[in-house]
């Protein structure tokens, strides 16, 4: 690939000739060329299965190319697996975490390459010194040997962020890595890509984020179905640009609301409270409301008890307290089951580790909430599910060609897609969605946020949770804003600016007094 506007072959890292990767049949990636530069932000971008991941899992080990050949500085290479692409300089951020929850950040950071001393083996102290300068240097925030599953998600994607830059790496891909982070933990991360661009490291940076690229990136590659449609120069292009060579037009506008009327109160908590394992409060005494075919977005900052509030009031803490009502009478099971035959879906921050099954099929993972429904006394009648999954296929614009492939055989963005139609199969009246957008492309996005409009114009109440300002005025009909565990503001969307609802998140009060209802 020549990326217009620059002559320069020396600055070429790795190379990627005419790369072609085929799945049972079904073409992934397209003769794609890439050149990858030395000390510079090599963006990639494209919807949900146009390829980018295929692409750099190639050069990362993890798939290997049907047709092509990569070349390493001028040398032809084959990369058979993870450990050959570390060993020639090579790693990458996952989008979807690799870590194992049941060991320590310091395990998870230099696992199968451990720091060991002789006759002692492990040198886990050694470890946990080396990995606390790693995690120092992002300004994580996190204790080396804490256990991964006690971690937040955006905590996660740090420790893997460490992970890469332990491995004193030629070449880093970096998959979606802001989708989980926080606004400064954000700029954190582009301080430390800055510093391994001074020192020579070339990044390979995937994002939805389009302002996000621009901002970070020196050479841009659109793909768009596996085929690359465009490469250039960062400062050459715009956003509408990169849109085009996405999507073959302007940016798809999720904004625009379907009509629906707001109903009588559907959902109501009071007094909802989650002590932490360390003392105080991560949901501090929270009580809002949500009407049928209302949708109320939840703002705040990581560590804000957004998503705890969420596992709450699914039933995901049993010693959480308070009490909820569906359709105005108190809620009786107190577990996630018991919460959901009351009427109420969760789609989770997570959708790898909580809300889908990989190794089922697309079929399975749909109707994994519903069976008590679908099912006779015995068994599955499977022209009931075959019909029931068809129907949320086509409803949600699935993109499969067989629902009996596994579901990690999708794209994120129709993953997403089948762990929202598992949610609806249930027959929800409050359906609960965090971060529903996280790691998707804008025109899965577009997808997701029409699929909430219908919903809530079908009636079903909705509380969704974002840190993307654009989307908590775009889709909200009320915003609340949570800080430290605490409700700090309920009100319309007319009555609160961008200015009032990060000053609130950030600071801990708000512009008005927090207040249940309309």
């Amino acid at each position: 690939m020549t990326v217009a506007g620059d002559s320069a072959r020396d600055d070429v890292i790795l190379r990627l000739e005419d790369i072609t990767k085929v799945y049972s049949g079904t073409v992934a990636v397209k003769q794609a060329s890439l050149d990858i530069r030395r000390g510079a932000v090599n963006v990639l971008v494209g919807e949900n299965g146009a390829g980018k991941s295929t692409l750099m899992k190639i050069i990362a080990g993890v798939e290997q190319p049907t047709l092509g050949r990569i070349l390493l500085e001028g040398q032809p290479v084959t990369i058979p697996s993870v450990e050959a692409a570390n060993a020639l300089g090579i790693s990458m951020v996952f989008q979807e975490l690799n870590l194992l929850g049941n060991l320590s950040v310091a395990e998870n950071i230099f696992i199968t390459r451990e720091v060991t001393s002789w006759p002692r083996g492990i040198d886990h102290a050694a470890q946990i010194r080396r990995a606390t300068a790693y995690l120092d240097r992002l300004q994580a925030g996190i204790k080396a040997d804490s256990l991964v599953e006690d971690l937040m998600i955006g905590q996660q994607q740090l420790v893997e962020i460490a992970k890469a830059v332990s491995l004193d790496s030629k070449i880093i891909i970096f998959d979606e890595p802001t989708s989980a982070l926080s606004a400064a933990e954000v700029e954190i991360l582009f301080r430390v890509i800055a510093d391994l661009k001074a020192r020579g490291v070339a990044i390979v940076y995937i994002s939805h984020r389009l302002e996000e690229l621009i901002r970070i990136g020196d050479y841009i590659t659109v793909l768009r179905d596996g085929r690359i449609t465009g490469h250039e120069v960062m400062k050459n292009v715009d956003t509408k640009w990169i849109v085009r060579q996405m999507i073959g037009s302007d940016a798809k506008d999720f904004a625009k609301s379907a009509e629906h009327v707001i109903g009588d109160e559907v959902f109501r908590c009071e007094e909802i409270s989650l002590p932490r394992l360390t003392g105080g409060l991560a949901v501090d005494h929270v009580s809002l409301a949500v009407r049928s075919g209302e949708i109320l977005g939840i703002y705040g900052l990581m560590g804000a008890g957004r998503s705890e509030l969420l596992d709450c009031i699914i039933g995901r803490h049993a010693h959480a307290t308070g009490r909820i009502f569906i359709g105005g009478k108190e809620a009786q099971g107190k577990d996630t089951a018991g919460r959901i035959a009351g009427g109420i879906a969760l789609i989770p921050e997570d959708r790898q580790r909580d809300g889908l099954v990989s190794i089922l099929s697309i079929a399975a993972n749909l109707t994994l909430s519903s069976l008590r429904r679908i099912a006779s006394p015995f068994f599955i009648d499977g022209k009931v599910e075959d019909k029931e999954v068809r129907s949320a296929i086509a409803s949600l614009s699935i993109k499969v060609a067989d629902p009996a492939f596994e579901v990690s055989s999708l794209s994120g963005g129709n993953q997403q897609k089948v762990v929202i139609g598992k949610a609806l199969m249930t027959h929800p009246r409050l359906l609960l969605m965090d971060e529903p957008s996280r790691g998707i492309d804008i025109g899965a996005k577009a997808d997701v946020f029409r699929t909430m409009r219908r919903l809530a114009a079908e009636g079903i109440g909705i509380i969704f949770v974002t840190s993307d300002l654009d989307e908590v005025m775009a889709l909200s009909d009320r915003i609340a804003v949570m800080s430290n565990g605490k409700l700090i503001a309920v009100r319309d969307r007319s009555e609160l600016t961008e200015t009032d609802i990060v000053s609130a998140a950030a600071r801990g009060h708000g512009p008005h007094k927090a207040a249940m209802g309309a």
